[in-house]
């Protein structure tokens, strides 16, 4: 599995399996489980949850995938911004952890920002790290204010990553906030890489699935894993979905292909605020 840099100069896989929506309803649950299993049969090791998922059903569907194959995965998780003062963010992680049934997180976000002072959730993080109940913090939803106030505070340039909403549909973040990143060497984790499937039917999407004989999912998913220091964190939960997406890991996009996914989806011009699902 190809990966990227954190800060720290340790990898992350720059390829993933989301789990946003999962644990929502228990008539899925199996084939929820089934399907992440899939995705690390075919080589993922990457899973990303939070514990607002399914209200923490999600971390438990995580849970019971990885069970007896935790060694050499790389786990994310999430805590509220309601979570997210000194005490009550270790506490919540401690509830991920027992949910996911792990004894260690590598990669534990602040879901969005609250109005818990940074530099209180910040200290929690040092001290989950010191204890080795997590190996890396990080941020998601943040803009470019939130990243620059956060990297100002003491500790604040250990954040490892930002998630946020990124794909050819919404490109805010290439004006400011991913050249931040890329400049602090923090990686860029995009969610909803396919807008939940409404980006599919798209002309230039099809136009160039047609020309590279693949899918308009795998050519999305393409894009981004094009972009430098960025992953991506595809939800599926059905077999045909979860290999489909791996498919995206061996296309390489020409540069005609790419003129014509700019044509249809321009990079922005201006700065505009931040865009979250």
């Amino acid at each position: 599995m190809p990966t990227t840099s954190l800060p720290s100069g340790g990898p992350i896989p720059v390829f993933g399996l989301g789990t946003w929506m999962m644990g929502e309803s228990e008539n899925k649950r199996t084939d929820e489980v089934a399907a992440l299993k899939l995705g690390l049969d075919l080589g993922a090791t990457l899973i990303d949850t939070a514990e607002m998922y399914g209200d923490g059903e999600a971390e438990e569907i995580v849970g019971d995938a990885i069970a007896g194959r935790r060694e050499g995965l790389f786990l994310v998780s999430k805590v509220l911004p309601e979570n997210a003062s000194r005490k009550d963010t270790v506490a919540a992680c401690e509830r991920s952890l027992k949910r996911l049934r792990t004894d260690r997180i590598d990669l534990y976000l602040l879901h969005w920002r609250g109005s818990t002072p940074l530099q209180h959730t910040l200290d929690a993080f040092v001290q989950l790290q010191r204890e080795g109940k997590i190996r890396h913090w990080g941020v998601s939803n943040f803009d470019t204010d939130d990243m620059e106030e956060l990297l100002s505070l003491p500790g604040g340039d250990g954040c490892a990553t930002n998630q946020v909403l990124y794909n050819l549909k919404r490109r805010r973040v290439e004006y400011d906030l991913v050249p931040l990143c890329r400049a602090r060497d923090i990686p860029v984790m995009a969610y909803s890489p396919i807008e939940q499937g409404r980006l599919l039917g798209a002309a230039a999407l099809k136009e160039v699935a047609q020309r590279q004989g693949t899918t308009t999912a795998q050519v999305a998913l393409a894009w981004l894993l094009g972009r430098p220091g960025t992953i991506v964190i595809p939800k599926a939960t059905k077999p045909d979905h979860v290999r489909e997406n791996f498919g995206a890991l061996d296309l390489t996009l020409s540069d005609d292909d790419l003129s014509v996914l700019d044509r249809a989806f321009p990079p922005p011009q201006k700065k505009y605020a931040l865009e979250m699902l």
